[in-house]
């Protein structure tokens, strides 16, 4: 929102927020019930201590180019609201330690991929929850809401504690991949440096290809022949898009170029480009189905969570969308058996 926006919508002069944001003025108590009701959050929220501000220079962020200033900066503040969430849940629970290594020095994603199957313990089978096995490693995922359906992923490291915020209005597919290219950056750009440039997302993408679809496995399940139909009942094994398996095959030499190309060309006719006919479901956290269920059992629901944070329910809402599943709305609540690590 603009000042000019924001002043039309609370009633104000546009000068008084002018002065308001530059520190001129002490806002009366009739100007801040003006902007609570303009802004939809608490008047509490403003009184509170500021949150913390994410250094943008750490962020690894996709589709810069696509990306416009308004959309970045309600990212790093939907970033910002969620370190306040994350703090307020790790003051109550113990939550895994981080438990990824730091691949900065390896170049090659493919490499970088083995290493980290390798230190998770994974082998090469396939991943049956992306969300679960970043959790129970030690990261701290968020979701994005709607005003930034138009971000596909983030995530940075802060206090020595991996965060990644996910897209959930795209497909399933396509979540699991984001989340294992922000794995990528967590562990090859960790120190900083381009994660900008095209260099470093075309690394988070090789190792998310790689980390999903490791190659013995490809080589070892798909046959000889392969052509649309192949493609589309083999990628439910890894969970990945039709074109992301397509893509796969075409690195690894197993299809040439030309029948890449005309697959893509078939998979887009059938919808398989904007879309996932016939998808898997949705992934669901771990760590967040055991923490909200233990507060609901607690008879601590999401508005006082929110209502402890100065933050709308919206906002709060915002950030657990999707990872928690339906099941855990307060008028379905059971009586879970927990094991809170």
């Amino acid at each position: 929102m603009t000042a000019k926006e924001l002043a039309e919508r609370s009633g104000l002069a546009a000068m008084t927020i002018s002065r308001l944001e530059n520190g001129e003025n002490e806002p009366d108590e009739a100007t801040v019930a003006k902007l609570a009701q303009a802004l939809d959050f608490p008047p509490e929220f403003f009184f509170a201590d500021d949150p913390e501000l994410i250094d943008t220079s750490t962020v690894s962020f996709r589709s810069l180019s696509k990306m416009s200033a308004k959309e970045r900066d309600a990212a790093i503040s939907a970033g910002s609201l969620g370190l306040l969430l994350s703090d307020w849940i790790e003051a109550r629970f113990s939550l895994p330690p981080a438990n990824l290594l730091d691949l900065s020095y390896e170049t090659d994603p493919e490499a970088a991929a083995r290493a980290m199957r390798q230190h998770w313990g994974i082998g090469e089978k396939p991943i049956g929850n992306m969300i679960g096995l970043l959790e129970t490693h030690g990261v701290r995922v968020f979701s994005l809401s709607e005003n930034t359906a138009s971000v596909d992923a983030f995530s940075f490291w802060r206090d020595n504690k991996p965060y990644i915020f996910l897209n959930n209005f795209k497909t399933a597919e396509r979540s699991i991949l984001d989340a294992a290219h922000e794995l990528g950056h967590l562990v090859m750009h960790r120190h900083g440096g381009p994660q900008r440039s095209r260099s470093a997302e075309r690394e988070a993408n090789l190792f998310a290809s790689a980390f999903l679809m490791p190659a013995n496995d490809i080589k070892a399940r798909i046959p000889r022949f392969v052509d649309v139909s192949v493609i589309i009942r083999a990628k439910a094994r890894w969970r990945v898009s039709a074109m992301a398996l397509a893509y796969r095959l075409r690195w690894l030499n197993i299809i040439s170029d030309w029948k890449y190309k005309a697959i893509c060309i078939e998979l887009s006719k059938r919808g398989y480009r904007t879309g996932e006919p016939e998808g898997i479901e949705r992934e669901e956290s771990l760590v967040w189905k055991k923490v909200l269920g233990q507060l609901w059992k607690e008879r601590v629901t999401k508005n006082e969570i929110a209502n402890s944070l100065h933050i709308p329910l919206s906002e709060l809402e915002g950030l657990v969308w999707g990872l928690a599943g339906p099941s855990l709305a307060p008028s379905s609540r059971k009586s879970p058996q927990l094991r809170l690590v």
